[in-house]
């Protein structure tokens, strides 16, 4: 009777001990999914040598590095953070993270939606690479003169690649408008039986891939006025750079597109320091060096009526706006300076003949800017700059020998005297 008392016992201290790890791995597992796709912390610390949690914890902490030719050659400690070394390629990649996040915790996108952008290319291979990480898809809109690619790129990646003809953004049919309309539709699609995507119809139920994409509805991600683009360098850029230079810093340069970077650290850094100087070097055709210095948008070939083919018309991507954007109105700038075609051309092929530095255009263009910031300043001082992606994404445009010669921006400099005419 005891043995019986006892297996009785024993048998009800095992199912409930069953039971209890059971609810355990239930309540971990919901747990686990709740969190999924949070971070501690942006500018967490991290540990080079320790092993990241997946593809997310790989973004950020590029390693600043020394451009020994700019330095040397002015005197000055040029220093260009590398975001080219990020998993997708780019300085985006911190945007990515940061607007699908946000999106993610604030309800506004769920898993298995569709990211949609406009973008010229940086951004939107950042989402494509980013967006599978947080079980979301991508769709992006392209203007059709970018470089080829980096539409490849992001067919690769299995983002949905829409080119379109470049328009001004008051048009509805801009790049940005059709991505915007995109995610309306992909919404649209999660009540209505039919939706017209692409051209496309896809009836509801039916199991084809548009409707499989579009199933859970979409974000658009808008770069361009979207602020979780201005905390992402904020909360994370701009701690990194002031903690790699322990505080010992001068002044930071960099052009804008959507505004970002450039107003995230120059904000944040001038908040650590007011007396650390910020610039803006803006390529050709873009209105924010007179916006800055003048405090007039208008361009010297809008001012004598002419009309560019594009908004702004130069050899750079990624870079230049003719509207002020939500992000840029966060930018704290001391002042500006202008960048041409032909000294970005330049200043990417001798970073790649004496520091073997493979850059793109915005980051030639950076680096333009350093070295125009450093000869202001004069020697003895420190200059960070960003190099925002490398050449490799250029190959067709601006490291492609035929199409440089077609638009008379063959390189001929051998040292850096297409700078020494500069003010």
């Amino acid at each position: 009777m005891a043995e019986a008392s006892l297996g009785r016992a024993a048998g009800a201290a095992t199912a409930a001990l069953s039971i209890s790890i059971i609810s355990y791995f239930i309540f971990f597992s919901e747990k686990s999914k709740l969190n999924r796709w949070k971070k501690t912390s942006l500018s967490q610390e991290t540990n080079g040598g320790k092993r990241k949690r997946g593809l997310v914890e790989a973004i950020g902490n590029t390693p600043l590095i020394r451009i020994n030719s700019l330095s040397d050659a002015t005197g000055c400690e040029i220093l260009g953070k590398a975001e080219f070394l990020n998993p997708g390629g780019s300085v985006k990649d911190r945007v990515a993270v940061k607007i699908i996040q946000e999106a993610l915790e604030n309800g506004d996108l769920v898993e298995g939606g569709v990211v949609t952008e406009g973008s010229a290319g940086s951004t939107a291979i950042s989402l494509a690479t980013v967006a599978p990480a947080f079980g979301c898809r991508c769709h992006v809109v392209i203007p059709d003169d970018a470089a080829i690619e980096k539409s490849q790129i992001l067919e690769a990646l299995g983002a949905v690649v829409e080119r379109v003809r470049p328009v001004s953004i008051t048009h509805r049919d801009h790049f940005v408008n059709v991505a915007k309309r995109r995610a309306l539709e992909a919404n649209i699609a999660k009540v209505d039986a039919t939706v017209q995507i692409n051209g496309h119809v896809s009836h509801k139920g039916h199991n084809d891939e548009t409707s499989r994409i579009n199933s859970r509805g979409g974000y658009f991600a808008d770069q361009f006025e979207n602020l979780a683009n201005y905390r992402a360098h904020y909360d994370w850029t701009g701690p990194e750079i002031w903690k790699q230079t322990k505080g010992k810093i001068d002044a930071f340069v960099a052009a804008a597109g959507t505004g970002g970077t450039i107003a995230g650290v120059s904000r944040f850094l001038k908040e650590k320091n007011k007396s650390i100087k910020c610039f803006l070097i803006d390529p050709p055709g873009s209105g924010l060096f007179n916006k800055v210095t003048r405090g007039v948008m208008y361009t010297k070939e809008e001012a004598e009526g002419k009309r560019l083919k594009n908004p702004f018309d130069t050899i750079t991507e990624g870079i230049g706006i003719n509207r002020i954007t939500k992000n840029f109105m966060m930018a704290e700038l001391d002042g500006a300076y202008r960048g041409t075609d032909q000294e970005a051309v330049e200043m990417s092929r001798f970073l790649l003949r004496n520091d073997g530095l493979f850059v793109g255009s915005s980051s030639a263009m950076n680096c333009v800017g350093a070295v125009r910031v450093a000869r202001d300043l004069g020697p003895g001082h420190t200059i960070v700059t960003i190099l925002c992606d490398s050449g490799m994404r250029h190959l067709s445009k601006f490291f492609n020998n035929q199409y440089l010669a077609e638009h008379g921006l063959t390189p001929t400099a051998t040292g850096l005297e297409f700078l020494l005419t500069l003010k």
